[in-house]
C-alpha cells in the first residue's frame, strides 16, 4: 500500500463504540500515513447513501473529552512517530456563534499540511459498496478541508472487523456521558509546551472544546525554565509559540488565541476579568487553586477548574516520569543526532572524527573512555596540551619569548603555575598564550588522527574542553557535548579537586555555559544519572553513529 505524508481520518462510529476502536483504527492508519494524521469526528455519518453528505455541527459532550484523551494516549503507544491532531471545527457549544451558512465549514478549512489521503472507519456491507463510499468520502473531505488535488481514499473497516468487536458492544455504557459539556466564553491554560506531545495536545484540545470565544495560553519562559530537566534542550520560546499557533489554528480556527510569555506562575490568569475557566491536570490543580486565591485578592471572580487526567507513558525508562512529559522526551534526545553535521569536504571520512567537549565536571572524559572501550581511538587534548610545553617544541620557545625566562624551572621545563599567574584574569595575555598553544595542539591532533588511521581505527574521539573556543571544529565531522547541571558540576569539582564551592563556580563561569555549547552540538550526552544510564546513552550514540558512517560512505561511493 502507498504511504502518504499527511492524511485525514474521518471517524463515523457512534461515540459509545469509538473508544473500543481507536487502537485498531490508529494501527491501520499508521500503515498508510507517515507524518501528520488529522482526525475529524462525525459520529453516525453515513457514507453509503450515494447522495451528498455535508458536515454538520456536533455538540460538545462529556464523551468527547474522554475520546480525545483516549485518542492521544493510544497514539503515543501505537504510532508515536505520527503528529496526530484532533480537529474541532465542527464541534459547537450552544453559546458559540453560528457561521453564515449555519454549518461548520463556510469554505473548506486550510490546514497546516494539506491532506493527501482521507481514511475512514465507516463500515461497508460488501465490497461492491467500496467505490460508492470512496467517492462520497472524498467529496465529504473536500467540503471540510483544502486537500491535494490527487486526494486518495482508504477504507479501514475491512481490517478492523476482526479486532474491534461488534458494533452493538455496549461496554462502557451506551450514552454514559451523552449529556452536554458545560462550555465557557474564555478559557486559560499555562505550560512549557516544549516539543508538543500527546499530553499537551490533550490539554489544548479539551481547552478548545470548552472555549467558545477566546483561549489564552501562557507559555513558560525565562525564570520558570531554570529548574527544568535538561533545560538547555528546551526549544526556544518563538519556536514553541509557532508550533502552538499551527496546532491551534488547525484544531479550532474560530477561536481567538492569545499566547503570552510567562515569567511568573500566574500571568494573565489572575488579572483578566473575562476569563471563566482554567484547565488543569492532576499535578497542576494546586496551581489552579492558587490562581483563584489571587483572583479573589484582586477582586475577581474565581475560575472554574476543569481537571484532566495525566496520560501514562507506556514507554518510559527508569529515569523518566511515568506520565507523558517534555522532560522524558528531552531525555530521549540524549545520544541522538539533534542536527546534521556541517559538511567538511576537505576532511576524510576515514577515520570518522568526533569532537567531544563539555564543561568542568561534565563527565566528558569518562564518556571518551567509554567510547574508547567501544573501539574508538581516544585523543586526549589535555595530554597534548602538556606536550606542547615540553623543551624542544616550537611552542616552548615562543611561550618563553612572550612571557619571559622567569617561567622556566631549573630543569628547563615551563612552570605552568607561574605562567598561569601571568594570564589569570587578563584576557589579552591569555589570548597571547592560546594563540601560541592552540595551533600546536591542533597539529598534534592531526598527527594522532593520522596514526589512528594507520592502525585501522574507523572512529576517533577528540576529547577537548576548548574544542569550540579554539575553533577546532574543522578537524572533526561531528561535535558531541557532555552536559551536567551547574549545581551538580560544582559538587563534582569540589569533591574531585578539593576546592571551595565559590572557586568551583568561578571556574565554571570562566567557561562556555551549557546552553552555548549545545548550540553547536550535533549530539548531546548527560552524565547526571547512574553510570549504567550514561553507558546506555553512549551505546545508543555509538550505534547511531555507525549507521551514519555507513550511510555517508555508501553515498560517497555512489557519487564516484
Amino acid at each position: 500500500m502507498s504511504m502518504f505524508s499527511t492524511g485525514i481520518l474521518v471517524l463515523t462510529s457512534p461515540l459509545h463504540v469509538l473508544p473500543l476502536r481507536i487502537a485498531p483504527v490508529l494501527t491501520s492508519a499508521a500503515q498508510v500515513v507517515e507524518r501528520t494524521l488529522y482526525v475529524h469526528l462525525h459520529p453516525g455519518l453515513n457514507l453509503g447513501t450515494g447522495g451528498q453528505v455535508r458536515p454538520v455541527y456536533i455538540p460538545p459532550l462529556g464523551d468527547l473529552c474522554t475520546l480525545i484523551s483516549r485518542l492521544y494516549s493510544n497514539a503515543a503507544d501505537i504510532c508515536a512517530h505520527l503528529d496526530v491532531r484532533v480537529l474541532l471545527t465542527n464541534v459547537r457549544g450552544q453559546l458559540a456563534p453560528l457561521s453564515g451558512n449555519n454549518g461548520p465549514f463556510a469554505t473548506p478549512q486550510t490546514l497546516s499540511h494539506s491532506p493527501e489521503v482521507v481514511l475512514t472507519d465507516f463500515p461497508i456491507q460488501d465490497s461492491g459498496q467500496s467505490s460508492l463510499v470512496t467517492q462520497c468520502l472524498q467529496k465529504y473531505a473536500g467540503h471540510c478541508y483544502v486537500c491535494t488535488s490527487s486526494l486518495s481514499s482508504v477504507l479501514l473497516y475491512p481490517r478492523l472487523k476482526e479486532v474491534s468487536g461488534e458494533e452493538d458492544d455496549d461496554r462502557g455504557g451506551r450514552g454514559a456521558q451523552l449529556n452536554p459539556l458545560e462550555t465557557f466564553s474564555d478559557v486559560v491554560v499555562g505550560g512549557t509546551f516544549d516539543r508538543l506531545h500527546g499530553a499537551h495536545k490533550t490539554l489544548l484540545n479539551i481547552s478548545c472544546l470548552l472555549a467558545n470565544r477566546r483561549f489564552v495560553i501562557g507559555v513558560c519562559d525565562q525564570e520558570l525554565l531554570k529548574n527544568k530537566v535538561l533545560k538547555e534542550l528546551i526549544e526556544p520560546y518563538d519556536r514553541r509559540v509557532q508550533k502552538l499557533q499551527d496546532f491551534l489554528n488547525d484544531v479550532k480556527p474560530s477561536l481567538k488565541y492569545e499566547i503570552v510569555p510567562l515569567s511568573d506562575p500566574f500571568g494573565p490568569s489572575i488579572t483578566d476579568p473575562e476569563l471563566q475557566c482554567i484547565v488543569v491536570s492532576e499535578e497542576t490543580r494546586k496551581g489552579g487553586e492558587a490562581v483563584n486565591r489571587k483572583r479573589v485578592e484582586n477582586g475577581l471572580a474565581e475560575l472554574v477548574l476543569y481537571e484532566i487526567q495525566l496520560l501514562k507513558d507506556a514507554h518510559h525508562a527508569d529515569i523518566e516520569e511515568e506520565k507523558i512529559s517534555s522532560s522524558s522526551l528531552r531525555t530521549r534526545l540524549l545520544g541522538t543526532l539533534l542536527k546534521p553535521p556541517s559538511p567538511q569536504p576537505d576532511l576524510s571520512l576515514d577515520p570518522y572524527v568526533i569532537g567531544l567537549t563539555g564543561g568542568s565536571g561534565s563527565g566528558k572524559s569518562s564518556i571518551a573512555l567509554r567510547l574508547e572501550g567501544l573501539g574508538a581511538a581516544r585523543i586526549d587534548c589535555d595530554q597534548l596540551g602538556h606536550e606542547v610545553y615540553l623543551p624542544g617544541t616550537s611552542a616552548y620557545q615562543k611561550v618563553i619569548q612572550e612571557f619571559g625566562p622567569d617561567i622556566v624551572n631549573e630543569d628547563k621545563t615551563i612552570n605552568r603555575r607561574v605562567l598561569g599567574g601571568k594570564v589569570f584574569g587578563n584576557q589579552e595575555r591569555l589570548k597571547a598564550l592560546t594563540d601560541i598553544v592552540w595551533p600546536e595542539i591542533a597539529l598534534l591532533v592531526k598527527k594522532r588522527i593520522k596514526q589512528a588511521k594507520e592502525q585501522g581505527k574507523r572512529v576517533c574521539v577528540v576529547d577537548a574542553a576548548v574544542l569550540l573556543e579554539a575553533g577546532w571544529t574543522y578537524l572533526v565531522h561531528e561535535v558531541w557535548v557532555a552536559t551536567i547541571p551547574e549545581e551538580e558540576a560544582v559538587k563534582r569539582i569540589v569533591q574531585r579537586d578539593g576546592v571551595k564551592e565559590e572557586d568551583a563556580l568561578r571556574r565554571l563561569k570562566s567557561q562556555w555555559p551549557n546552553a552555548k555549547l549545545i548550540e553547536h552540538a550535533n549530539v548531546v550526552l548527560c552524565t547526571l544519572w547512574e553510570p549504567d544510564v550514561t553507558q546506555r546513552q553512549v551505546l545508543k550514540a555509538w550505534n547511531l553513529l555507525q549507521h551514519r558512517i555507513q550511510k555517508r560512505q555508501e553515498t560517497t561511493r555512489s557519487s564516484l
